[in-house]
């Protein structure tokens, strides 16, 4: 085998015992010399870890390690990766998706011909327990294309706000650029506040026109996530990557970019918080909306009417209108759209329930 690895695919694991087989199979049977392949065991209290030790010997010329350490969660996970994977390059897997055929071939041909600083493809939204809910995610980069442009690169990230770090296949130098730890313990969105940092260092970029991941979608994750420090995690993360782009170099274009994606995440975690109580969604919407005018390179006012007259590219002009017109709402206080939300939620959880 190589002395070091081209490619390291490395897969956080936490209480993963009834996906990890299925998760690492596909990966195995794609592997070659030139891969290795890192489990990082995060103070799983169920098998995870036999589980892993257990596939070994099924696949004797894979490099295969596994890696306990006690449980510090998905960003402590991630950073523990980094410091123990050796390839060139870093591909992050969670542990309950699928990695899809061809996938590292295809990889390791863009490496041989470009050698990119990071490499994204498309990916599907996978719903297993509803498949006609899933559906194709297509990145905006140009199709099976190599972009060389830092500003290019930036501008379609933030329009398009996939912020899925295993969706990115980066150099180990580009990590290693960053400050560390890259991912931020103990923080949720820890994905969000570290990948705008790490494209922002990349002069090459190129995009896979073909789904590399079935992300798994699980009916209630969201709804066991949210709380009230969720909320203020999702904007303490934007008010991160403002504060990265106020020390990197940035066109007035791509700073309104960066502020109109964060009122599409703004607005998501609004909705997200209806699911607390009334009196905890309440304080946690007042607390994060304070917060959020710090996210912010301009004023919310100003963000808000870029986004209603599409004075920028855009994938969805339709939805930019409708988060504008959502968040002015959010942050004035409405009555009317708290009620509105509240009882939309509601009867989602009905249905759900019916449907159980």
């Amino acid at each position: 085998m190589p002395a070091t690895p081209e490619l390291s695919i490395v897969v956080p694991a936490y209480n993963a015992a009834p996906f990890i087989e299925s998760c690492l199979a596909p990966v195995l049977q794609q592997m070659t010399p030139a891969h290795e392949l890192v489990v990082i065991d995060d103070g799983s209290r169920d098998n995870t870890a036999a589980l892993v030790e257990g596939l070994a010997p099924q696949y004797p010329n894979a490099r295969l390690r596994v890696v306990r350490q006690p449980n510090q969660g998905i960003a402590g996970a991630r950073n523990r990766g980094l410091l123990e994977a050796a390839g060139d390059y870093l591909l992050f897997l969670d542990a309950d998706d699928i990695l899809l055929p061809g996938l590292l071939a295809d990889v390791g041909a863009v490496i041989a011909a470009h050698a990119p600083d990071v490499i994204v493809f498309d990916f599907n939204m996978w719903r297993p327990d509803n498949p006609r809910k899933s559906y194709p995610v297509t990145m905006g980069h140009a199709p099976d294309t190599l972009t060389c442009e830092r500003e290019a690169i930036l501008a379609t990230y933030f329009t398009d706000r996939h912020t899925y770090v295993w969706a990115h296949v980066f150099r180990r130098t580009i990590y290693q650029q960053q400050a560390q730890p890259v991912f931020p313990p103990g923080r949720s969105y820890e994905d969000v506040a570290a990948l705008a940092g790490l494209l922002a260092d990349c002069r090459s970029l190129f995009r896979l026109a073909r789904p590399g991941v079935d992300y798994r979608q699980h009916p209630a994750s969201l709804k066991n996530a949210v709380s009230p420090s969720w909320c203020e995690d999702y904007v303490l993360a934007l008010r991160h990557v403002k504060h990265l782009f106020e020390q990197r170099p940035a066109s007035p274009a791509l700073r309104m970019q960066i502020d109109i994606c964060a009122c599409h995440f703004f607005i998501g975690m609004i909705k997200a918080s209806f699911q607390l109580s009334w009196r905890e969604g309440t304080a946690a919407r007042h607390h994060a909306g304070r917060l959020f005018a710090d996210a912010l390179f301009h004023p919310v006012e100003q963000v808000l009417d870029a986004m209603e007259r599409g004075t920028l590219p855009s994938r969805d002009r339709k939805a930019d209108r409708a988060a504008a017109l959502q968040a002015r709402k959010a942050l004035s206080g409405s009555v009317a759209f708290s009620l509105g939300k509240t009882l939309s939620r509601r009867l989602k959880q009905w249905q759900r329930a019916l449907a159980a």
